[in-house]
């Protein structure tokens, strides 16, 4: 298993894209920390890392380690957009953040505006 803040590439076999970038983001028990908030940042960076060393133009993120890993969905959203922003200013890939509850919806939909 990789170490939390890192991603991994494989073929995405039968799913319509060409490649799918994996992480492992933090487990938040308790009190969020500035630790697991710096892992998540690395979570973005490697995925977005790994995309652009592959030629990978066009990437989805989902909201990782939000729901059962326990980051607060607002924080993790804060982190994701302020990375993903980050990224941009010196590449030029189309980001798309994949939602699945409207709770988060809503939530990247306030950040990005």
């Amino acid at each position: 298993m990789n170490p939390t803040g890192t991603a991994k590439i494989t073929s995405a076999y039968n799913l319509p894209c060409g490649s799918i970038i994996h992480t492992v983001g933090p487990t938040v028990s308790g009190k969020l920390t500035e630790a697991h908030c710096l892992q998540l940042e690395n979570c973005y960076k490697a995925c977005l890392e790994a995309a652009t060393e592959n030629n990978i133009k066009s990437v989805a993120l989902c909201c990782i380690s939000t729901g059962v890993f326990g980051f607060p969905q607002e924080s993790a959203a804060e982190i994701a957009v302020r990375t993903v922003r980050e990224f941009l200013q010196e590449h030029d890939n189309e980001v798309i953040f994949n939602v699945f509850r409207q709770a988060d919806f809503e939530i990247y939909d306030k950040l990005l505006r």
